[in-house]
């Protein structure tokens, strides 16, 4: 599904990313003010590898006004099992209605995809985003230093099977 949608930072594209996409995404991951202070350590290796990218459905939101360059957030789709593994936005669009297009885009996958369910383990910041779109807590996922050094919300997306005659589309 690629989509163009209108959120109020202004236009954007969703598409699939593409392995050369790689070095931006990391760059967003490492860059990002939700992994400062005591999260920083989580992501200052963290990569993005085409690898990933080429393994998973990973979408990217992209400024339609600048010849689709600016990397505004994306998203990572894990089938099996079910899980959104990554979704970040851009710090500059924070607020602004794209994490909810991007998980919007992301129940249009996983349903057609045929999931019926898309788990979450939250970055503790984030967990009332997630409720806000819709995610329901299923637990605590435990700390696992020296990766992860503490306890993290574990949510569920539902994802309602299509109704007959109406579009899931993302537009």
């Amino acid at each position: 599904m690629n989509a163009r949608v209108t959120p109020q930072s202004g236009p954007a594209t969703i598409r699939r990313a593409v392995a050369r996409d790689a070095r931006r995404l990391t760059r967003l991951v490492r860059g990002s003010r939700a992994y400062e202070g005591q999260y920083a350590a989580m992501v200052a290796d963290y990569r993005v590898g085409p690898d990933y990218i080429e393994t998973h459905r990973v979408f990217i939101a992209v400024a339609a006004d600048e010849h689709e360059s600016r990397v505004l957030g994306f998203y990572s789709l894990v089938l099996v099992p079910p899980e959104l593994d990554l979704l970040f936005v851009a710090d500059g669009v924070q607020g602004r209605g794209l994490g909810r297009l991007l998980v919007a885009h992301m129940k249009c996958e996983a349903r057609a995809a045929g999931l019926d369910r898309v788990r979450v383990v939250s970055h503790p910041p984030a967990e009332g985003f997630y409720r806000s779109v819709g995610a329901v807590h299923t637990g605590t996922v435990s700390a696992n230093p020296p990766a992860v050094a503490w306890d993290r919300p574990e949510l569920e997306f539902l994802i309602p099977p299509a109704v007959a005659g109406v579009s899931s589309a993302v537009a």
